[in-house]
């Protein structure tokens, strides 16, 4: 892979978020342990909570020296049946975040490491700072030393990743697939190695989304049958932003937009935001509802000002939320990032201790009741969990 390509795949692994505040390209790990598992209330699927406590094995009874159980819900993709482990051994977790630089990977950091502290293990954040080479040797390494027992990852590189994934499960390494498909497809939960846990939002998931908003904010706009939308794409010419542009504009068509532009490029970047919105100003002066990322957003709602016209951000910012809650923009997609790390962590450590989690969970049926489709309506009385 040319270096080209590989920033390429870097950008669109962290979709809509912030690749701008990058660090060094040096490796580096931050550390979180809990000596203890004590009672705690746990995030269920769908928020609800689920009792999660400790307790020890009734005297005489097998495993009576202290002990600790759990029964840790696995209410994902359908499953109900809760699972008893016992938690008396200390295990260790390893997050492969996309940058330790990065707010969003940040907030899935932050709930591996809550799930972790309340349930007896150890958490590691590995910091490839957006390179998926950097990010295949990491794991490669942590499973020649038998580092930990868990393994979450954000992926940098979906197919690049795939080999150390392979290695990791041979050795007996739990792997658990976060935010970003592992393989070559983009239209799945599904497992695409078998032996993975994936807790992920597919890319045309995600497409098929932003276009529900779009025409929810045609309607809000008064513009149900002759809207005009634009899609701003992520990044030209890589497979994953190709396969989300791909889904929201068939989406947007089969929906009845009556005219659909998505030949420029919005990024990921306020700047970038700026510039595609004034070309689209310029060729397309009458567009009623422009769809793009919450940082392309950024720097195009300022353009148009006492314009009509609906915007759709993805990604579930404070900023986001800030600009949702003013009416300036219709709707964002809202994917929670610090609930997605804790399930994250909850179904590894729920597979390594000896239970039966479900392999395949979508994040936005399993941990919003609104399908990560954010409007002033359903985002109300909700916090961000990153900055843009």
């Amino acid at each position: 892979m040319n270096r080209t390509t590989k920033l390429m795949a870097v950008g669109t692994a962290a979709l809509a978020l912030t690749l701008s505040a990058c660090g060094s390209s040096s490796s580096t790990a931050t550390s979180s342990s809990s000596s203890s598992s004590s009672s705690s209330v746990v995030s269920s699927a769908a928020g609800a909570p689920v009792s999660s406590a400790s307790s020890a094995a009734p005297s005489g009874a097998a495993g009576s020296s202290g002990a600790m159980t759990s029964a840790v819900s696995s209410a994902v993709a359908g499953s109900s049946a809760a699972t008893s482990v016992d938690e008396s051994k200390k295990l260790r977790i390893g997050f492969f975040g996309f940058a330790k630089a990065n707010s969003f990977a940040q907030a899935a950091w932050a709930g591996v490491q809550s799930y972790a502290n309340a349930h007896n293990a150890s958490s590691e954040f590995l910091d490839s700072n957006f390179d998926g080479p950097t990010q295949v040797n990491q794991l490669q390494d942590a499973v020649t030393s038998k580092r930990f027992d868990v393994v979450i990852i954000q992926a940098n590189d979906g197919t690049a990743i795939a080999t150390p994934v392979k290695q990791a499960l041979a050795a007996g390494i739990t792997v658990v697939i976060e935010f970003t498909p592992v393989g070559g497809k983009f239209d799945t939960i599904e497992p695409q190695i078998p032996g993975t846990i994936n807790i992920i939002d597919p890319p045309t998931v995600n497409g098929v989304g932003l276009a529900k908003l779009a025409l929810q904010a045609c309607k809000a706009g008064g513009h149900a049958t002759d809207c005009k939308v634009a899609y701003l794409q992520g990044f030209a010419n890589y497979p994953l932003d190709g396969a989300r542009t791909d889904a929201a504009v068939a989406a947007l068509k089969a929906g009845g937009a009556a005219k659909v532009v998505s030949n420029l490029v919005g990024g990921y970047t306020p700047d970038a935001g700026r510039t595609a919105m004034q070309n689209l100003l310029q060729s397309n002066p009458d567009i009623n509802v422009v769809v793009g990322s919450s940082q392309a957003l950024e720097g195009a709602t300022p353009l148009a000002k006492g314009k009509n016209i609906q915007f759709v951000g993805n990604g579930g910012s404070t900023q986001a939320f800030a600009f949702v809650e003013a009416g300036t923009w219709f709707g964002t997609y809202d994917v929670p990032e610090k609930k997605e790390g804790a399930k994250a962590a909850e179904l590894g450590l729920l597979k390594a201790r000896g239970g039966n989690p479900p392999v395949a969970s979508n994040a936005c049926t399993v941990l919003t009741t609104f399908e990560c489709l954010g409007t002033k309506a359903t985002l109300a009385g909700l916090t961000a969990d990153y900055s843009d």
